[in-house]
């Protein structure tokens, strides 16, 4: 928590903060996920800057009262432009044991805990591995610790709305927000009318979570503990209409405007998978943009059917994790060899096998790069943060109808689940990336499947029924102009280098990079995917120290931005931190020969400025 000042106006200490990161955490039933999300919304309409990470397990209901059970909910907030949730919590809320066991060890030092007191019994600190109760025995001395009986208090709370039975006390999440919203002083009507509207069928349960939302913030009100609070003013952030977006649903936007900006009707077919499966239910949400969705059997039949929409006409895109990556290469290499646009989107998670289905990794580089059997290159676009899925999304949607192949656009969990600020752009400047089918055969009455355009090697689109236009499709190896089959070897090789050209001028197509750097920088950092908030902001703090340091981050994998084997000559050194065991850095050792220094973390956990920072003091001083 960054500190601007402190004023005592009454009896209430206000202190005056930039910068705040609160993580609510409990069991995965204690609705925690909600909890933090009504905070980032009110703190979205505050109009404060702000970043989130949601963190919980894979199991639908992981045993209660243990540590692989918790669930946890960071946001942080800020009156200034900020790139991250927040390497540590400055509040921490907890609802039972586990959930300060797991994460008292992020806590900044001297934090405040807010500890429901009523889950501090023998049966839960046994679970937790607690030998005495730590709001008692002084252990957490070192915090400002506020311990509230929250259960007792909801009950109280709620009596009035008819709740009964085990229900009552699903309202206490709504109780712990209520002290936040008083704590950092949130307004209440968003979290008023997100109660009215998602609770609205059924009267007892919407007026228990009113109650209980109230009662906390009321509680602060009129409890001591509660006096000191902190205000982070709204954010001067550029001019423009927001909204507070995940990386999910800034994807599935950025596949709606492509449709639009392609005037194509769109097909998404996908099997639910996490973390990608909220892409298909934002996308179901908009079947008025011409948008179809299909929820298949399995991964083999997703990429199958958005596939076969490509070949009539569509633009076909698919959605998955890295396990669902593996299962449709095989018709990923089919569309290299029919050359159809496809988009594959790849929201990773850690591995391998089922892995970590909730936590983030960018361990799918290589496979995305080389998953396939044969010669099979494809374009790789990479997010880099939730607000800028949209954009990335179209661009990889161009490039994929432009140049007639199957793109893979590469997403991760932290991006998918995080939240930020987004600001919607003018529909105007979406880019044209509409095609031309061909509509008829040559003079000679002859239709060429694969006579290529001579500056981007894309062989022409021909929607099926069009009459005069019947070719070949499948997976066998085309002769070069007419799509026959063909076995002889050396057509198969002109083919391979043909499609491996076409990949290649996609370098002269994309932007150069542009470096942002101290001068007389002798540090390069180089990134990609979702590293770009931790490392933006480790920079920062580097630059802070007066150290000099420059920075890249690539949204294009393959090809690579043509220049950017001169950029990397020009440092002595060159940092690739990533969330996978050197992906990146495997790639630009060599492409380029350059001995880059590798700074790997594969925790299931996003990258921290904090070690960003440390590993550019480290590279700058050594």
């Amino acid at each position: 928590m960054t500190e601007a000042s402190t004023i005592d106006p009454t009896d209430q200490q206000i202190e005056k903060v930039h910068t705040a990161a609160i993580r609510f955490a409990g069991d995965s039933g204690d609705g925690m996920q909600v909890a933090g999300a009504r905070f980032t919304d009110a703190s979205a309409i505050f109009g404060n800057d702000l970043s989130t990470f949601p963190n919980f397990p894979a199991e639908i209901r992981a045993p209660a009262g243990t540590l692989p059970g918790v669930s946890s909910f960071q946001v942080h907030i800020a009156d200034r432009d900020i790139l991250t949730p927040g390497d540590q919590p400055d509040v921490l809320v907890v609802m039972n044991p586990a959930a300060l066991k797991a994460n008292l060890h992020d806590l900044a030092p001297a934090g405040t805990i807010v500890a429901n007191s009523d889950a501090f019994v023998d049966r839960n600190l046994e679970k937790a591995g607690y030998d005495t109760n730590p709001l008692e025995d002084g252990s957490l001395d070192a915090y400002r610790l506020l311990a509230v009986p929250m259960e007792e208090l909801t009950k109280k709370a709620v009596e009035d709305s008819g709740l009964k039975g085990r229900g009552v006390l699903r309202s206490k999440n709504f109780f712990a927000l209520g002290l936040m919203a008083w704590m950092f002083h949130r307004p209440l009507e968003p979290t008023l009318q997100w109660i009215d509207r998602k609770f609205g069928k059924d009267d007892e349960v919407r007026a228990a979570n009113e109650m209980a939302f109230r009662a906390g913030y009321h509680l602060g009100e009129t409890t001591e503990m509660f006096r000191h609070t902190y205000a982070v003013q709204p954010a001067k952030l550029p001019a423009g209409t927001y909204t507070n977006v995940t990386g999910n649903q800034a994807l599935a936007w950025g596949i709606i405007a492509a449709g639009q900006a392609a005037r194509l009707p769109v097909l998404y077919a996908s099997y639910p998978i996490t973390p990608a499966s909220e892409i298909l239910h934002e996308l179901a949400r908009h079947r008025n943009f011409g948008v179809r969705t299909f929820q298949a059997e399995d991964e083999i039949a997703a990429v199958g059917a958005a596939l076969g929409a490509s070949f009539g006409g569509h633009l076909g895109v698919t959605g998955t994790s890295g396990p669902g990556v593996a299962l449709k290469s095989e018709t990923i290499s089919l569309a290299v060899m029919t050359e159809l646009p496809i988009l594959i989107i790849d929201v990773q998670r850690g591995g391998p096998s089922t892995g970590l289905p909730t936590k983030t990794e960018q361990a799918d580089l290589l496979m995305a790069m080389y998953g396939r059997h044969g010669e099979a290159p494809l374009p790789i676009v990479a997010i880099a943060s939730p607000s800028d899925a949209f954009e990335t999304t179209i661009e990889a949607a161009r490039i994929a109808l432009k140049y007639m192949t199957p793109v893979m656009l590469m997403s991760d969990g932290y991006i998918a689940t995080s939240a930020e600020p987004w600001r919607l752009p003018d529909l105007e400047d979406l880019p044209d990336i509409s095609v031309k089918f061909i509509s008829e055969a040559n003079a000679n009455g002859e239709f060429l499947p694969y006579l290529r355009d001579e500056k981007t090697l894309s062989r022409p689109w021909a929607v099926p029924g069009t009459p005069g236009l019947e070719h070949r499709i499948g997976g066998l190896e085309k002769e070069d102009g007419t799509g026959n089959v063909s076995y002889n070897p050396a057509n198969h090789e002109k083919m391979t280098m043909l499609r491996e050209q076409k990949i290649g001028r996609i370098a002269e197509d994309i932007p150069e990079i542009v470096v942002d750097e101290d001068e007389g920088a002798e540090v390069l950092v180089l990134g990609w995917g979702s590293s770009y908030g931790a490392i933006l902001a480790g920079v920062r703090r580097v630059r802070a120290r007066e150290q000099k340091v420059a920075r890249v981050h690539l949204r294009y994998l393959n090809p690579f931005p043509k220049n950017l084997g001169e950029v990397l000559s020009r440092y002595p050194k060159v940092l690739v931190p990533e969330l996978n065991r050197g992906h990146l850095w495997r790639m630009i050792r060599s492409d380029f020969l350059t001995d880059a220094i590798r700074y790997s973390k594969v925790q299931g956990q996003p990258l921290k400025a904090s070690e960003i920072e440390a590993k550019l003091m480290e590279t700058i001083e050594s």
